[in-house]
């Protein structure tokens, strides 16, 4: 974008093309640049390894690459998809406790070597299919408030279960190099993290006495990402008990499996409404779409006409365009009487969509517009994976931004000069 345009600005413009319908997303790359930065300057000490179910969006992988972040990965698509853009296997950590064994033969094949585990089956496992393996313990450290509680379901206690399997791994031979949690994801409990990081360093201590180089502290994930939200009060909550239980003479590497705090704020979807019973309004894009999120995430949303319209503000509700009840994006809002052919903007996401959006009863997933700016991508396009294949040139005529040709162009820039890229996501 030139330094006239916005993010915005191209979201209001295809939408009031007039020949917009379908559900569409505007990403901007330069909000997940910025919180790269944000991120380097609050937690200096901790590596990002982006967590790729979040959001794996190409372009956003290669975005991180390009950035330098590590990736944490799930499953072998997930590796295959962060090592297809070059990405070093040494930037990967396979942070699935428990692991298909297809999977971590696939590993195994392609290098990835770190990997966590929180049981005993683990171990034995990943010994017979992965004798190269570096392990992690994950071990239970839940926040009293997080948007996605997964204490539950991984993570081994610290004091009556970590001490055990690091015990049974000596035995057997597997090597362990370090500790991870995850607190829970959206947390809300910042001291959390320094009771994790005071739990880990005993685990620490109990691992060099069996006999492990253990270096590697996972600090896992939790961060929010949302506009206006801050991860100013885990950072001090972070740096300070990082300082007390592993200063840097210790010589550990820590790392941290950071999701909606990359990607959450830099999507924003624009939705039509195509019809309305009252103020019952139904959009074009619901919970079997890109609002899954509601359900699977526990995200709350809020609609914003993308035009003011007059007139006094009336509870309403908002629904998707499949025909299961189930399919209701907002329980109760005010908002302005609506028109069919009106367009409701949702900020903040990012995080938790379309990874998981379907094309049930035949709707389609919305399109990413992705829009950089100049001086950004000129930045960018020197890092790999990125490179000029990855963006179009487009002037600013507005009326045309979805009909980009599917191909880079190759011929020279326009003569204007007033253009934007659109990157191809």
């Amino acid at each position: 974008l030139d330094s006239n345009t916005t993010p915005q600005d191209v979201l209001r413009a295809i939408a009031l093309s007039g020949v917009q319908e379908n559900a569409f997303y505007v990403l901007d790359v330069g909000d997940i640049v910025q919180k790269h930065q944000e991120w380097k300057i609050k937690m200096p000490r901790v590596e990002p390894f982006y967590a790729v179910k979040c959001n794996d969006s190409k372009l956003v992988l290669a975005v991180l690459a390009a950035l330098g972040t590590g990736f944490d990965c799930a499953s072998k698509t997930e590796i295959s998809k962060v090592t297809e853009l070059g990405v070093d296997s040494s930037r990967i950590i396979f942070a699935n406790p428990a692991k298909m064994a297809s999977h971590i033969r696939y590993a195994a094949a392609n290098g990835v070597t770190t990997m966590t585990f929180d049981n005993e089956c683990e171990i034995y496992k990943v010994k017979n299919l992965h004798p190269n393996a570096r392990m992690v313990l994950r071990i239970r450290c839940d926040a009293a408030v997080a948007q996605c509680q997964l204490g539950m379901k991984f993570g081994c206690d610290a004091v009556t279960e970590a001490p055990r399997l690091l015990k049974l791994a000596a035995k057997l031979g597997v090597n362990v190099i370090g500790i991870s949690f995850h607190v829970g994801s959206g947390c809300q409990d910042p001291p959390v993290f320094r009771r994790a990081i005071s739990a880990a360093r005993n685990l620490f201590d109990l691992g060099s006495q069996l006999g492990f180089n253990m270096h590697l502290l996972d600090i896992g994930g939790g961060y929010p990402g949302n506009s206006g939200s801050s991860i100013d009060k885990i950072a001090d909550v972070v740096n300070a008990a990082l300082d007390e239980f592993f200063p840097l003479t210790m010589g550990v590497s820590v790392i941290a499996e950071p999701g909606r705090f990359y990607v959450a704020s830099a999507y924003t979807l624009a939705t039509l409404v195509h019809s309305k019973r009252d103020t019952m309004y139904y959009i074009n894009d619901g919970v079997y779409g890109s609002f899954n999120c509601i359900l699977y995430d526990h995200a709350v949303v809020n609609p914003v006409p993308l035009v003011n319209k007059p007139g006094k503000l009336q509870e309403s509700s908002v629904w998707g365009p499949t025909c299961d009840g189930l399919d209701q994006v907002v329980t109760s809002v005010m908002l302005p009487s609506l028109d069919i052919g009106d367009w409701l903007v949702f900020e903040d996401m990012g995080a938790y969509t379309l990874p998981v959006a379907s094309t049930f009863n035949g709707f389609p997933v919305p399109k990413v517009h992705a829009v950089i700016s100049e001086n950004l991508w000129n930045f960018l396009k020197n890092l790999l994976p990125l490179t000029e294949d990855h963006f179009t040139l487009q002037n600013n005529n507005w009326e045309s931004i979805w009909d980009m040709p599917s191909s880079p162009l190759s011929s020279s820039p326009p003569s204007p000069s007033s253009y934007m890229y659109e990157l191809i996501a």
